[in-house]
């Protein structure tokens, strides 16, 4: 499903730190109409701005389904702690390690 030379182009493309999937399909539970979540960290000087909503489309098509893209900051804190901890890293940069337990 997830082709990870694209998914690092994508992220190299596009300023991304790290780039990791949580929810419903991790947990095998998804739907047919579900969508993947998605939750990147760009790096540090990086502000996409209105360019983020271009990704989410650019990331649906290249995956081939509907994509709700996230960053940390967009997620309450408990919930975010919550997908902290489940979330399964598809691309880091090499000096990164999977997201730490707190990241606001």
């Amino acid at each position: 499903m997830i082709n990870e030379r694209t998914i690092a182009a994508f992220c190299r493309k596009h300023h991304i730190r790290r780039l990791a999937l949580f929810g419903s399909t991790l947990h095998g539970d998804s739907m047919a109409d579900s969508d993947l979540d998605v939750l990147v960290e760009f790096e540090p000087d990086h502000v996409p701005g209105l360019a983020f909503f271009a990704m989410e489309i650019e990331l649906s098509k290249l995956l081939g389904l509907r994509v709700d893209l996230n960053i940390p900051g967009f997620l309450s804190p408990y919930f975010r702690d919550h997908v902290l901890a489940e979330a399964e890293v598809h691309y880091a940069q090499a000096e990164l390690v999977p997201f730490p337990p707190s990241h606001a």
